[in-house]
């Protein structure tokens, strides 16, 4: 396979999967700010751009994080290459180099999600007019895309790095989610066991929509099994871990290594950030310092892109 293939369609993948985590984020905290108003909960939208890692950004351009001004920063501001609408053109430009390889279902599903997206921001009012209606259209779109690329395209090498770009996103999200709400969010410390300290916990299972699944397994919610579900369990598709594992699988289906070896630098990096989850606990975790650990995780993360982007696309990592 050609390496601008592999490229392109990585990061195809990982453009589409951002877009929908930037608007789940949104969507959640919206929903939030409305169920919490009679308690008290005053507006917390910095901590939302906290979690894309573009805060400073943020602030240079607009200021004081309001509901608007996070909403236009996130999902419409064109100079803001992790907005929504920034992903799924850069989603919609690397799908284009690559036709040949992609099934036509894909492109059709993927330049869909350019024109909702393109219509919902360019008209008057836009996204700040409905952004629920916006935000859920979104997260849609990308479930039809992931869900028509497993069931149209041959699952093959270009469908393994599709898998695996989706996936490490996810992970890289989901850490940055629960890193932030576990420490921002609460608004002070009266607030730990209120109804309004349960609606946070609640939302943030919510970003991930693992709140059912969490319930059905640990029925109370309290902030040590949130993150622990979020974090450690490798049967949750959006936990940290079950992430790592599938992504890994892909790189050794790619490379042809058998488990539990690397041939590469980039399974080598994975490999051993996969098994430090697989055999740590989250009392270890808290004990370490959750924002440390979660900190140190993205960092070896971005270290797992950057060796992928070098072993198979012979260039540096974006971000």
């Amino acid at each position: 396979m050609l390496s601008r293939v592999a490229d392109s369609i990585y990061w195809t993948s990982r453009y589409i999967e951002r877009a929908e985590n930037v608007a789940r984020f949104l969507d959640v905290n919206l929903l939030l700010m409305l169920e919490s108003s009679s308690l008290g909960l005053h507006d917390q939208w910095e901590p939302i751009v906290a979690a894309t890692g573009d805060i400073k950004i943020f602030k240079e351009r607009y200021g004081k994080a309001t509901q608007q001004s996070v909403i236009r920063f996130l999902a419409t501001d064109v100079e803001n290459p992790n907005s929504i609408l920034s992903c799924v053109r850069s989603a919609r430009e690397n799908a284009r180099t690559i036709r040949e390889v992609i099934s036509s279902e894909m492109w059709e599903r993927i330049n869909g999600m350019y024109h909702l997206v393109g219509a919902a921001t360019g008209g008057a009012g836009g996204v700040l007019e409905s952004p629920h209606d916006f935000f859920t259209a979104v997260k849609l779109a990308s479930h039809l895309f992931e869900g028509v690329t497993d069931s149209t395209m041959s699952h093959n090498e270009a469908w393994h790095f599709a898998k695996a770009g989706r996936l490490l996103e996810r992970a890289d999200k989901t850490s940055r989610i629960v890193d932030v709400k576990y420490f921002m969010l609460l608004p002070k410390a009266d607030d730990v066991g209120t109804p309004l300290d349960t609606l946070q916990w609640q939302a943030l299972l919510r970003s991930a929509s693992a709140l059912e699944m969490y319930r059905k397994k640990f029925q109370r919610i309290t902030p040590a099994r949130v993150a622990q579900f979020l974090i450690l369990d490798h049967q949750f598709p959006r936990a940290i871990h079950y992430c790592l594992l599938v992504a890994e699988d892909c790189l050794h289906i790619i490379s042809g290594s058998p488990q539990d070896t690397f041939s590469n630098r980039a399974e080598q990096r994975l490999g051993k950030l996969r098994a430090d989850f697989s055999y740590t606990s989250i009392d270890e975790i808290v004990g370490f310092g959750l924002h440390e650990y979660l900190d140190q995780f993205q960092n070896r993360l971005n270290g797992v892109g950057q060796a992928i982007s070098e072993t198979f696309f012979g260039i540096s990592a974006e971000s």
